[in-house]
C-alpha cells in the first residue's frame, strides 16, 4: 500500500476560549451598543430641539438677513467720540465683578462645608445646603438684578448683590464637589487625633482643595465680568447701562464701539486670570 495514501494525524484545534473572557467580550459589545444608542438619542434630542427653536427655517433666515446687513453697515465705522464718558461706568463694571466674586466666595465656603457629607455635621443639613444651592442656582442673575433694582435702586450694588448671591449657588456647588472627592485619610487622621471640626476643616480638608477653589473663583470672576455689562441693561449700572442707552437711541456706531471696549477688557481679565492660575499653580 502507497505510504502517500495515508493520512497524516489531524492538526489539533485550539482551545474553546474560557467562560470569562467570552463573558467580559459581550459586556463590551452591550457597552459599545448602549453607548452608540445613547449618541443616537442625544443627537436626535439635539436635532428636535433645533427644529422647535426654528433652526431649520430658511425663509427666516432669508427675510433676516438684510435686516442684519443693513445693522451691520450702521455699525461702521465705530463712533469712540464719547469714550470719556465709559471710564466711570467701565470701572463700575470691574468693581462689579470683583465685589460679586468675594460676595459669592464668602458665602459659598460656609455653604459647601455643610453641603460635602465628609464635611456636613449632620445628613440633614447637608441636604438642607445643597436645596439652598439649588434654590440660588435656579434664579438667573438677571431676574436677581430686576428684583434687587427694584430694591435698592439704580446703581452698582443691585448688580454686586445678584452677581454675588446667583453665583453662591454654582460656586457652591463647584466647591462642595471639591471638598467631598478630597482624600478621606487626613480627615481621618485628624478627627483621630482629637481636632475639632473648624481645625479638621482648616489643616485636613483646606489644603487638598485650595487650588482647586482657586481655580473656581477665578473663573467666576472672569464670568462675572461678561456678566455685570448684561446686568447694566436691567439698570444695576456698569458699561452695560451706556450699551442699552446707545442701543435705545438707535447709535448703532456707538453700540459696536462700546461692544468692541467690552471685548477689549473681557480679553484682558481673561489674560490676567490665566497669569492668575499659572501663579497660584
Amino acid at each position: 500500500m502507497n505510504d502517500a495514501l495515508v493520512p497524516g494525524p489531524l492538526p489539533e484545534l485550539p482551545p474553546p476560549p474560557p467562560a470569562r473572557y467570552l463573558a467580559l467580550l459581550q459586556e463590551a459589545q452591550r457597552s459599545r451598543r448602549r453607548l452608540a444608542a445613547i449618541g443616537a438619542g442625544v443627537l436626535l434630542a439635539c436635532v428636535l430641539a433645533l427644529a422647535v427653536a426654528g433652526f431649520f427655517d430658511a425663509q427666516r433666515f432669508a427675510e433676516g438677513a438684510p435686516a442684519l446687513a443693513q445693522l451691520a453697515r450702521e455699525m461702521v465705522p465705530p463712533d469712540f467720540t464719547r469714550w470719556r464718558h465709559w471710564l466711570l461706568p467701565l470701572r463700575d463694571t470691574l468693581a462689579m465683578s470683583v465685589a460679586g466674586t468675594a460676595l459669592a466666595v464668602l458665602l459659598s465656603l460656609p455653604l459647601a462645608l455643610l453641603a460635602a457629607p465628609n464635611t456636613a455635621p449632620h445628613p440633614a443639613l447637608c441636604r438642607a445646603a445643597r436645596l439652598l444651592l439649588a434654590a440660588l442656582r435656579s434664579v438667573p442673575e438677571l431676574i436677581m438684578g430686576v428684583i434687587f433694582v427694584a430694591a435698592v435702586g439704580f446703581g452698582a450694588l443691585p448688580g454686586v448683590l445678584a452677581l454675588g448671591l446667583h453665583s453662591v449657588g454654582m460656586v457652591g456647588k463647584f466647591y462642595a464637589e471639591a471638598i467631598e472627592h478630597a482624600d478621606p485619610r487626613p480627615l481621618e487622621a485628624a478627627r483621630a487625633a482629637g481636632a475639632s471640626p473648624l481645625q479638621v476643616v482648616w489643616h485636613a480638608v483646606l489644603p487638598q482643595v485650595l487650588p482647586q477653589l482657586a481655580d473656581i473663583t477665578l473663573y467666576r470672576w472672569e464670568y462675572h465680568f461678561r456678566a455685570s455689562t448684561v446686568l447694566g441693561i436691567v439698570g444695576a449700572g456698569g458699561i452695560g447701562f451706556e450699551l442699552m442707552a446707545a442701543l435705545r437711541l438707535i447709535h448703532y456706531d456707538q453700540v459696536a464701539a462700546i461692544l468692541l471696549v467690552i471685548l477689549a477688557c473681557v480679553m484682558g481679565v481673561d489674560t490676567l486670570g490665566a497669569r492668575l492660575r499659572r501663579v497660584l499653580k
